[in-house]
């Protein structure tokens, strides 16, 4: 099998490559540093297992794992950590592997046997984790696509579909209003039952002819219309700016 070793310590990193090279049903070993660098290496190599670490600079592991997951071939993922009371009474609940640092060769060994790839319930308690994202996941010709959460202006729902407009163009990603909406609570807010605006580009309310109130954003000549029932809350908003 071919094992990519995701870790931002360096000798930590060799020793899994070290573990993984004297092992016979591993045929390469390939690195990553951090969380990008692994999602880069998930898709250009297309690895059968990933042993991730969970706190890593940046992007961590448990994120890192959504965006992973969101690939058309999903590797096995055993996350490698070295606090044992960091989540991992969720990840036992639902089955997800996990190694304790430092790794122990056979508990390695073992590890790769049952390797196998997230089930519903396993991404779902990976899911669950208190940590927002940094990136949204969109997935564009077979790849995924990352998006900084920090560069989008609003999410908005088109019948089936989830619209994120960021500065550098638009896309549709897979992710519920709702379910942005409790997980960026902090960064967004509702404006309408169709959509969702960053806090930080909001610059004020207008007015239509009919009497319709509009929120505008910086960096957008695109006006998204407020419901009544949301008005009062992004007037305050923007009161507190």
């Amino acid at each position: 099998m071919k094992v990519l070793v995701v870790d931002d310590e360096p000798l930590a990193q060799q020793r899994l490559q070290h573990l993984l090279t004297g092992m016979s049903d591993v045929d390469e070993v390939l690195v990553a540093n951090n969380g990008l660098q692994a999602i880069d290496s998930c898709q250009l190599n297309k690895p059968e297992v990933v042993l991730l670490d969970i706190r890593m600079p940046g992007m961590d592991g448990l994120e890192a794992a959504r965006h992973i997951s969101a690939m058309e071939k999903v590797p096995a993922i055993i996350f490698i950590t070295a606090y044992d009371e960091y989540a991992l009474d969720a990840f036992k609940v639902h089955a997800v592997d996990y190694l304790l640092k430092p790794v122990r060769e056979e508990k390695l060994k073992a590890s790769l046997l049952h390797a196998c790839q997230l089930n519903r319930a396993q991404l779902s308690a990976i899911s669950a984790q208190p940590n927002c994202r940094s990136n949204i996941t969109a997935k564009i010709s077979g790849n995924i696509k990352l998006i900084p959460v920090s560069d989008i202006l609003f999410f908005q729902a088109e019948q089936k579909y989830v619209t994120v407009k960021y500065h550098d163009g638009e896309t549709i990603i897979e992710d519920t209003l709702k379910d942005l909406q409790v997980e960026f609570q902090e960064l967004f807010i509702r404006i309408h039952r169709n959509a969702l605006v960053a806090k930080q580009y909001v610059t004020g309310i207008h007015k239509d002819n009919e009497g319709r109130s509009f929120v505008t954003l910086k960096d957008s000549d695109k006006s998204l219309e407020i419901s009544r029932r949301h008005l009062s809350s992004v007037k305050k908003l923007i009161t507190s700016l």
